[in-house]
């Protein structure tokens, strides 16, 4: 059993790391938070009531990682502004406000 728990967990954090890369190009960082943290309290509550041991490991793992998540769209945003990744042209401007407020106040670490 552990061993699907872990199998689980991995394919999980693969799963997210590409959800993470196209939900900030599509849609940002902002407003998805709130679907990432809905999803994440709903997962908790189904670990917390479900039947077996197995199922609750593997939704509060889910929760886990969706939770996690709210932390990596910002993170994604700011490799965005620092041009590790390909910003969406439809939100250029969105970018570029937030590049101006970067380095006016002349932040070095994070963009949050």
């Amino acid at each position: 059993m552990g061993l699907l728990i872990g199998v689980v967990t991995f394919l999980l954090i693969g799963i997210f790391h590409p959800i993470i890369i196209k939900t900030e190009y599509y849609f940002g960082s902002r407003k998805p938070m709130a679907v990432f943290g809905l999803a994440g309290i709903i997962s908790a509550v189904l670990s917390y009531f479900a039947g077996n041991l197995i199922s609750s490991i593997i939704l509060g793992v889910l929760a886990c990682c969706f939770f996690w998540s709210l932390i990596e769209l910002k993170d994604q945003e700011e490799r965005v502004l620092k041009g590790w990744f390909e910003e969406n042209p439809k939100r250029a401007e969105y970018y570029k406000a937030r590049r101006e407020e970067f380095f006016k106040t002349g932040e070095d670490k994070t963009l949050r």
